[in-house]
């Protein structure tokens, strides 16, 4: 069987791009490897940081993602991602310029999420910046400007610790800001049948906002890992022989 090659690095098909920063990042967040099942590549665009994406004008960034994104992909990515969900607005450029699945926030989830729940229910966002999540970000996304939203707070340790990029985090606290957001916003609003996370930073509570909630809980990391099963999809038994293979094995 012929193998062939055409790119430098293997098996990691999902390259994330990450925004300039010196805070923490335990599992779950997407900016720990640890966090995923499967080998990525990361790629630091030095220009972004968390307030310019965030609290600022993103928009002169754009070209520093697609060329980033570019050495990723020259580099033997199949798909790229983001590691903030305000850039959303940068998802059909990027996409374009880049030639392959672009998958730049987790509020791209959103009309899917939507379509699964009763019809009744709504989905409610849940982001870090609620001050500053406009309706470009909502409709660059597909989410209906009526979607409810809820933020960490502007004050929040959560919130300040990320956008200021601080060099120590109480990740206590930080749970403590994100649960109770959420049983805010639910509480607002009793008929949020799901809870979308817009910051890749929330990941690992949403745990937590499950419990506090009782609501199904979708993030970064949902996102991904659907998005890397197209990209490398699992190969199963190819016909019956090799399942009655299998069971034959002596346990």
């Amino acid at each position: 069987m012929t193998t062939y090659g055409g790119k430098t690095v293997f098996g990691a098909t999902v390259g994330v791009l990450m925004l300039n920063t010196r805070f923490p990042r335990i599992p779950g967040d997407i900016g720990n490897a640890a966090t995923w099942p499967f080998p990525v590549q990361f790629k630091v665009v030095s220009a972004a940081t968390p307030d310019k994406v965030v609290r600022g004008d993103a928009t002169p960034l754009l070209d520093a993602f697609i060329g980033a994104g570019r050495e990723l992909v020259d580099l033997g990515c199949d798909g790229i991602a983001t590691n903030c969900g305000f850039l959303v607005p940068f998802q059909h450029d990027m996409s374009r310029a880049l030639g392959v699945p672009v998958a730049s926030s987790s509020l791209l989830q959103a009309p899917l999420i939507r379509q699964s729940l009763p019809a009744d229910h709504s989905l409610g966002i849940l982001t870090i910046s609620s001050e500053t999540l406009t309706p470009v970000h909502l409709e660059a996304a597909g989410i209906a400007p009526d979607t409810p939203v809820a933020g960490t707070g502007a004050g929040s340790h959560f919130t300040t610790r990320i956008l200021d990029d601080a060099a120590e985090i109480d990740f206590d606290k930080a749970r403590a800001d994100n649960t109770s957001a959420a049983m805010q916003l639910v509480a607002d609003h009793p008929k949020v049948g799901a809870i979308l996370l817009e910051c890749t930073n929330m990941v690992p509570y949403a745990a937590d906002i499950r419990r506090a909630t009782g609501r199904p809980v979708f993030s970064i990391y949902t996102y991904l890992m659907w998005f890397q099963a197209g990209l490398l999809p699992r190969r199963f038994p190819a016909d019956l022989d090799d399942i009655r293979l299998s069971e034959a094995v002596p346990k």
